[in-house]
């Protein structure tokens, strides 16, 4: 199993539009350093028998399947409906035809009651014929609960992302936690035991809505994965620096970063 970080970044991605140039605007990075280059936060789920499950749609689909590798997708599951998470989903439209079938989609109730309403073509019933738009065939998601997608048995559990909420999920030992400022006893029991952590952490402190650097450290002290590797990074996140002062076992994400279990 394979868990690749298609976009590390955080909503605005990064650089960000602006910049004295009006070429990006790279807050407190350095933009000669490839890896601060971050697009918006989804990532691909490559099991065994080379089944796909994609993490999100991100605006930058098209790009960070490509520049991964990623020739085929059997299906999606949507942590939440903010935009930076949900703007690709148009492309959808040709990993249906490699799939040469709907797309098996995952979520919430509520994410799917948002979606539909602001991409109600997407979900209209399937002709078979050509795929001129995207075609998804929805299943809910119940957080606490155990479900099987494309083979994998998965636990999904809810996040506190602020004003919010997502969705966090565990495979095996290794769980994706992107877009949480707090996690409830109940999540966190849900993360015992992890050889893998991928989780938010936007900012060097704390913040309304994402995780800062403390709040994850106080995290990965309780939990203790083997090994915790840092998405949804801001602009304050160098990742040369970080690489440099996070304590043995933390290390930042980066676009196309793959992380075998």
């Amino acid at each position: 199993m394979k868990l690749t970080l298609l976009g590390t970044g955080g909503s605005a991605g990064l650089p960000q539009i602006g910049g004295p140039d009006g070429k990006g605007d790279w807050g407190k990075t350095d933009p000669g350093e490839p890896r601060n280059r971050r697009t918006r936060a989804s990532a691909a789920l490559t099991l065994d028998d080379s089944r796909v499950i994609l993490i999100d749609t991100a605006p930058e689909l098209r790009l960070q399947l490509t520049a991964c590798g990623i020739r085929r997708v059997d299906a999606v599951l949507y942590t939440h409906a903010h935009a930076d998470h949900v703007a690709g989903l148009d492309d959808i439209r040709i990993l249906n035809r490699l799939l040469n079938a709907p797309m098996p989609g995952f979520a919430t109730a509520p994410v799917w009651e948002e979606l539909q309403a602001r991409f109600a073509y997407a979900f209209l019933p399937y002709d078979g014929k050509f795929f001129i738009r995207p075609v998804i065939v929805p299943h809910d998601l119940t957080p606490g609960g155990r479900t099987e997608i494309a083979g994998a048995e998965m636990l999904v559990f809810e996040q506190d992302h602020g004003f919010s909420t997502s969705l966090g999920l565990r495979v095996g030992r290794l769980a994706y936690c992107t877009d949480v400022v707090r996690l409830s006893e109940a999540a966190l029991g849900a993360l015992a035991g992890l050889d893998l952590l991928v989780v938010d952490c936007f900012t060097t402190r704390d913040h309304p809505t994402h995780a800062g650097l403390p709040t994850v450290l106080g995290w990965v002290e309780r939990l203790a994965p083997k090994r915790t590797v840092l998405t949804h990074l801001g602009p304050d996140m160098d990742y040369a620096t970080l690489k440099r002062t996070l304590p043995a076992g933390i290390e930042p994400g980066y676009d196309g970063m793959e992380l075998p279990l």
